[in-house]
């Protein structure tokens, strides 16, 4: 899920979008010369998915990968022809993705605990 978020297809559309809208803003018209459809403090739905879709998916690709881990040391205990190097490079994956998600974790709830501590 992490390599779709940040592929340079992705960000580059992103930044596309961004640069579009803020023409848009900035020239009070659209780019083929007719009122712009949203105002500045109104939000253009999109079929891209929302945060909580994004997050989501992250943990399921996550448990995806613990789940494939998992089986392969079960398979390994159990006898089959699985070579040592996949099971150690498995468990290491899945490692890593839990903890690369715990990590955007803390990083929002601390993100949400400033913004909640802020003067008004």
């Amino acid at each position: 899920m992490i390599e779709k978020a940040t592929s340079a297809a992705n960000i580059a559309s992103m930044l596309a979008t961004l640069k579009n809208t803020q023409a848009q803003a900035q020239q009070g018209t659209a780019i083929n010369g007719q009122q712009p459809s949203i105002g500045l403090n109104q939000v253009q739905q999109t079929d891209k998915p929302s945060f909580m879709d994004a997050v989501r998916g992250a943990v399921e690709n996550v448990n995806q990968t613990q789940q494939a881990s998992r089986s392969l040391q079960n398979a390994f205990e159990r006898g089959e022809d699985v070579p040592l190097t996949d099971v150690v490079l498995g468990m290491q994956k899945s490692s890593l993705a839990f903890e690369a998600t715990l990590q955007v974790r803390n990083k929002v709830l601390k993100a949400y605990e400033d913004i909640l501590n802020m003067p008004v």
